[in-house]
């Protein structure tokens, strides 16, 4: 019996004898079917040809994985007195990574923005205790290995600490959410939106879309809604879902001017 991941999407799905037939995340028309088709990793087999790195992301500790591998994003360490939070999910769990996460306080929650970068939060879990695993749940059709330890929040905001709040914005997917952290950049707020509202190449705006590598753009509707959802919220930096694919400060003037170019664009 073995744990599976899908060598596209970076999904662990549930323990089996063989394979699982089909991906359903990338099934779905927001993403793609490898065009080798399906293909399946044991835990184990991607343990052995990647590995994990760990290293400074605009201040904030982060954990990817090397040589890239499905999606490619890095998981957040968001650091309180009482634990982390691990903003977004990565494929793999190793024992050296999970000692670099005990080292800063250890696991005490899980966040995951939307289906794509659920990775292997189960072994995150398991790995400090059964630690929750803040999953929206409007998006349970997705969840490829259920655990007890996954919460399927519902709403549209949910507290995991005085400072540390998740947002549903819809768009993406119908549970897709971000995380804002009231004491990050120095005070000023942070926005943690993965690729919800995806940062773009020259780090100076955000976009939207339904599906990135199938050019599917988001209506105004759901941009307006993602908008109305952030609006309240008080933030200098933007951190995206890969390697340095930040706005650094100005963020909230940055994410407003990037709403206004998008209408434009599409009206």
């Amino acid at each position: 019996m073995s744990f599976w991941t899908c060598e596209q999407c970076g999904a662990q799905f549930f323990e089996s004898i063989e394979p699982p037939s089909s991906c359903p995340i990338c099934e779905d028309e927001r993403q793609f079917v490898n065009w080798k088709g399906q293909a399946w990793l044991t835990r184990e087999e991607l343990s052995k040809c990647h590995s994990l790195v760990w290293r400074d992301d605009l201040g904030i500790p982060g954990i990817g994985v090397e040589p890239r591998f499905a999606i490619g994003q890095r998981a957040l360490l968001l650091s309180e007195g009482d634990g982390c939070v691990m903003w977004d999910c990565i494929p793999l769990a190793t024992d050296e990574a999970v000692q670099y996460v005990k080292s800063l306080s250890g696991l005490k929650a899980i966040a995951v923005s939307h289906p794509h970068f659920y990775g292997a939060a189960a072994d995150w879990s398991e790995a400090f205790g059964g630690a929750p695993i803040y999953l929206h749940g409007d998006d349970r059709a997705f969840v490829t290995r259920p655990h007890p330890a996954i919460v399927p929040w519902s709403g549209e905001t949910l507290k995991l600490s005085d400072d540390i709040m998740l947002v549903r914005t819809g768009g993406h997917f119908a549970g897709a959410s971000v995380l804002h952290w009231r004491k990050a950049a120095g005070g000023r707020g942070a926005l943690f939106t993965g690729d919800v509202a995806m940062v773009a190449m020259d780090r100076r705006f955000v976009s939207f879309m339904y599906s990135y590598p199938n050019y599917i753009p988001l209506n105004a509707a759901a941009v307006r809604r993602i908008a109305d959802a952030v609006a309240p919220l008080a933030f200098d930096a933007i951190y995206g879902a890969w390697w340095g694919r930040n706005i650094a400060s100005g963020a909230k003037a940055s994410f407003d001017a990037s709403v206004r170019r998008y209408f434009a664009a599409i009206s």
